[in-house]
């Protein structure tokens, strides 16, 4: 009989071993690949302004809270000595990503980007034919940036001025007819049908042509997407592909691990993801190595589920790097945000994007006088 008992009990912790093996395999070993891809971003040179080694790197070590001191006062350096070089607010002649991607990254390391080496990095994206210059890239990064801690665009002369409203009829009047985006025009490409998503994300629930245009590009791209949990763009399947789409859905709420649209045979984009993991990070295709740029969009990527999963703000959000409940936005918590909150609950004042977004009420605008008294419970706390 205890022969049987240990027979029993032996086989049951062989199946526990088993189920809990698949259960890390079916999870792609998620937070392990998190960790140790951040712990060789950490080693890497101080990051310059570029698209490889630069402001990709800073955002996603920044926003999951794992950039060095050193590493972020370093790229500032270098931010300050490029700007200096430049000698213009305007960062490349025709390409408005430069403005769009730094102010991004110093958004996210807390620097003010409307005084860097005496330049303003926003009033180049105040030019709407500048920044559309670049087409549908250039008004996606646009979007993203102004939105990331909800800048207003500063006043100019230009002959076209850009305005959110502006940017996003854009990116709308050029979804395609397979009900995505791409830079031809032609198909739904994972990789800037992604892209467009985040941008148009933080208007997803409040504006009804965004989440009629969103919602058909969802449905396009779940139909697309391949039984590896893959999506291919231009014949090719890549991590990036996976990154941008990751990070669109976690800018839309949507739990990728969990929504039935975009797991395929049970396999899902962060299963795909991961499935080009090497030593240190990621490669670009299959069986190629280590790829800098690919590490970098992963790692974001994953930084970006990170937040979701935890309940924390969006990959581009950066208002949660404001100062809690400072509402008039003087860089601290005191009794004026009490009196601010209790004005705009009378109906006596209004709050702008950024404000809203500090009292989490953003884009409702829904406040009540309990803030006030949150708020008050706060300061003496301190």
């Amino acid at each position: 009989m205890n022969r049987l008992i240990k027979s029993a009990f032996a086989l049951f912790l062989t199946l526990l071993l088993l189920f809990h093996c698949a259960a890390v395999y079916a999870d792609g070993g998620f937070e392990e690949k998190y960790s140790s891809t951040a712990a060789h971003l950490q080693t890497c040179p101080t990051p310059e302004v570029g698209s490889i080694g630069g402001e990709w790197l800073v955002i996603g070590l920044a926003r999951s809270g794992r950039i060095s001191r050193e590493m972020k006062e370093g790229y500032f350096r270098n931010v300050l000595h490029f700007v200096e070089d430049k000698g213009s607010a305007k960062l490349d002649r025709s390409k408005s990503t430069e403005n769009s991607r730094v102010i991004l990254a110093l958004t996210a390391i807390g620097k003010d980007v409307t005084d860097v080496a005496g330049h303003n990095l926003l009033e180049p994206l105040a030019d709407f034919k500048f920044v559309v210059k670049q087409g549908l890239n250039g008004a996606v990064w646009a979007l993203i940036a102004l939105d990331s801690l909800q800048y207003d665009i500063p006043e100019t002369t230009a002959q076209e001025p850009t305005t959110r409203e502006k940017l996003i009829a854009y990116l709308l009047d050029r979804q395609n007819e397979s009900g995505g985006w791409d830079i031809k025009d032609s198909y739904a490409d994972p990789d800037m049908t992604g892209m467009v998503i985040q941008s148009l994300a933080p208007y997803y629930s409040r504006n009804q042509e965004v989440k009629e245009a969103v919602d058909r590009a969802l449905t396009t791209l779940s139909e697309t997407q391949l039984e590896s949990g893959a999506f291919v763009t231009y014949g090719s399947q890549t991590p990036e592909s996976a990154a941008q789409m990751l990070t669109a859905l976690c800018a839309l709420e949507i739990e990728p691990r969990e929504d039935s649209r975009f797991i395929k045979n049970g396999s899902s984009i962060l299963d795909n993801l991961l499935s080009f993991s090497v030593e240190n990070g990621f490669e670009h295709f299959k069986n190629d190595g280590y790829n800098q740029m690919s590490t970098e969009q992963a790692y974001y990527a994953m930084t970006a589920l990170y937040r979701l999963e935890n309940g924390e703000a969006a990959l581009y959000d950066m208002c949660d790097t404001l100062p809690v409940y400072d509402v008039n936005l003087d860089g601290k918590a005191n009794i004026s945000d009490v009196t601010l909150v209790q004005q705009y609950v009378a109906e006596l004042c209004d709050f702008n994007a950024r404000q809203l977004k500090v009292a989490h009420a953003y884009p409702d605008g829904n406040i009540n006088i309990s803030y006030a008294t949150e708020i008050q419970r706060y300061i003496s706390s301190q």
